[in-house]
């Protein structure tokens, strides 16, 4: 090797660069099917391509799906896959980035990256305790505005009534608006029977807290980074999907209240 020149890159066959687009597209599908904002999906998507011994990774993201194109030698190999909403588990996308670095460290090969990204599955909580937990944070916030005990033990019950009718709907994969739509609903109706029934000094409060669970805050948050950061048409998309989470919890909200002649969140 002459000195001061650069080492020269392996040269890939056609079947490992075929490989290596999948398991790259393989990362990315994953990132995006669950919450990864897009900056990150593009990031990690390039880096296992380099890492694995492309020459460079070209992405482009969608709301739905990923296109990705990979070049070595001269070259090109592009793949699309689909990419359906999985819902927000951080857990996956943290094993990804993990698999990535190891890659990035020459710690696995394209069979070891395939075998990690293939192990990968999305862990759950337990459900009575997500129900538990999702109860006792919306009373908490109906404390904390000055809910007496009543309305907090009420607050409780109802959003976690509400948390377990969203489970068994999204277990029988319904649409998400659907989902968000008859959980308002449900939430808002039980609680709202304190302001109908005058539970504590101020029921209203539970009305109001008991849907706090159904706020698409992490959509919000990834849609403003996704536009700051310049994937505006990911951010756009994100932010339409998040405005019709919200309106249709508050069509829920609306319809609970006309079934129990309730109007607004007031004493």
């Amino acid at each position: 090797m002459v000195s001061g020149a650069e080492p020269l890159t392996p040269t890939l066959t056609e079947p490992q660069q075929r490989e290596i687009s999948r398991l790259a597209v393989l990362a990315g599908q994953r990132l995006l099917q669950h919450g990864a904002e897009s900056t990150l999906v593009t990031d990690v998507t390039c880096r296992l391509g380099r890492a694995l011994g492309v020459e460079s990774v070209e992405v482009s993201l969608s709301a739905s799906s990923m296109v990705i194109t990979t070049l070595s030698h001269g070259r090109c190999i592009t793949t699309t896959r689909r990419c359906q909403d999985r819902g927000i588990n951080m857990q996956v996308v943290t094993e990804v980035q993990r698999v990535v670095i190891m890659a990035e460290r020459g710690l696995l090969d394209i069979q070891g990256v395939h075998d990690r990204l293939l192990k990968i599955q999305a862990l759950r909580y337990n459900r009575v305790l997500v129900i538990f937990m999702i109860g006792l944070s919306c009373a908490s916030f109906s404390r904390l505005a000055g809910a007496d005990w009543p309305v907090f033990f009420l607050t409780f019950f109802a959003s976690s009534v509400g948390m377990f009718v969203r489970q068994e709907i999204a277990h029988c994969h319904f649409n998400p608006l659907v989902n968000f739509g008859v959980t308002a609903f449900v939430t808002t109706l039980i609680s709202g029977f304190g302001q109908v029934y005058q539970i504590g000094e101020a029921p209203f409060l539970a009305m109001a807290s008991s849907v706090l669970m159904l706020v698409p805050g992490f959509p919000l948050i990834n849609a403003i980074s996704d536009m700051v950061k310049g994937y505006a048409n990911m951010g756009i998309a994100r932010w339409t999907m998040a405005t019709l989470l919200t309106l249709s919890t508050s069509m829920g909200i609306v319809a609970a209240m006309n079934v129990l002649g309730v109007w607004g969140w007031l004493s």
